[in-house]
């Protein structure tokens, strides 16, 4: 398989991620608006489970380091299987969650809020488990990012008294979905050989541990998502039947929604052991920012805003940034 051993690399795989995972919410908005999340995320999954699949077998089988991908799978224990497949299920009850708050709030919304939340929480829950990188730095950052997130909430608040929309809904469905969020990182983490050449540990390399994770969220969504199905947050209840009468573009929309964000969820693992995980996690789950961009400058969820509201927009930009530097530069500290 292809390692990563770079820091260099590592952060460029980290950013690439961080795009992938704060842009797959445009295929949504492509798909329409008038396309139930609900349904979306059917097809969601199966671009989540068939893009690790294409990684293992190709990234995961080739190169001279490490076990093909076949071959890790025969090795792998139950208990780091169901690691990362735990990882998976934890991860799809909060990105359904943050799905729906998406839905009442807007992404420019509800990512700063559920992805920041599930940024900083899982960056201590992985410096915890693994303390690599200056903490001063790393926390520090994170620091900056709980300034964010409270002024992208009052943003919203500001935007929400102006067109006299609720506003706690979205909020705490957003809340809820960054707390559950948070630690599936870990759980797949655990799964992980931390040297991903050793031959005998039972463990897992990047590309397993993600085939396995993205399993669990596909099993796990026949679980959840009729839940949703019939007790929408908003809007009438749907029906499976009404998922055959998608049309051709939307089902290719929700596969490539989900192959977009789970680029991103193989790409930070494969920089996992150059950057450290909370380092990995931190840098990757920067996500919000480009979301927030995303909702802002092209699907104008914020036009028509004062001016209080775009400099409370400008603020929580440049602390994102400024978090962003600061987590980088924790492991060269």
């Amino acid at each position: 398989m292809i390692l990563v051993e770079n820091y260099t690399l590592a952060v460029a795989l980290c950013f690439l991620a961080m795009i992938c995972w704060g842009s797959w919410q445009n295929t949504r908005n492509v798909a329409g608006l008038t396309w139930r999340f609900e349904l979306f995320y059917w097809d969601f999954v199966v671009g989540i489970l068939l893009l690790p699949l294409l990684m293992a077998f190709t990234f995961g089988s080739f190169g001279n380091e490490g076990r093909p991908f076949v071959e890790d799978v025969r090795q792998a224990s139950l208990k780091n299987i169901s690691y990362a497949m735990l990882g998976g299920a934890i991860w799809n009850i909060g990105t359904l969650l943050l799905t729906a708050g998406i839905a009442i709030a807007g992404m420019s919304v509800a990512f700063p809020i559920g992805g920041g939340i599930g940024w900083i929480l899982g960056i201590v829950i992985l410096y915890m488990a693994n303390p690599q990188g200056n903490p001063v730095f790393l926390f520090g950052g994170s620091a900056i990012v709980v300034v964010a997130i409270v002024l992208s909430m009052l943003s919203y608040k500001q935007l929400a008294s102006q067109q006299k929309k609720p506003t706690i809904g979205g909020i705490v469905i957003s809340m809820l979905a960054g707390v559950a969020i948070a630690f599936f990182y870990r759980f797949v983490d655990r799964s992980l050989a931390r040297d991903f050449t050793d031959a005998y540990s039972g463990c897992l390399s990047p590309y397993t541990a993600v085939v396995f994770f993205s399993l669990g969220a596909f099993i796990s969504t026949f679980l959840y998502n009729p839940f949703f199905m019939r007790m929408p947050v908003e809007g009438n209840p749907v029906r499976f039947s009404d998922y055959l009468n998608g049309t051709l573009k939307q089902h290719l929309m929700g596969v490539l929604g989900g192959a977009i964000w789970c680029l991103g969820m193989s790409v930070s693992f494969m920089a996992n052991k150059a950057a450290s995980p909370a380092i990995a996690y931190g840098l990757s789950n920067a996500a919000p920012v480009v979301a927030a961009l995303w909702g802002v400058l092209v699907w104008k969820e914020f036009k028509g805003a004062s001016s209080k509201t775009n400099r409370l927009l400008m603020a929580m930009f440049v602390a994102y940034v400024l978090g962003l530097v600061a987590i980088v530069y924790a492991r060269i500290a």
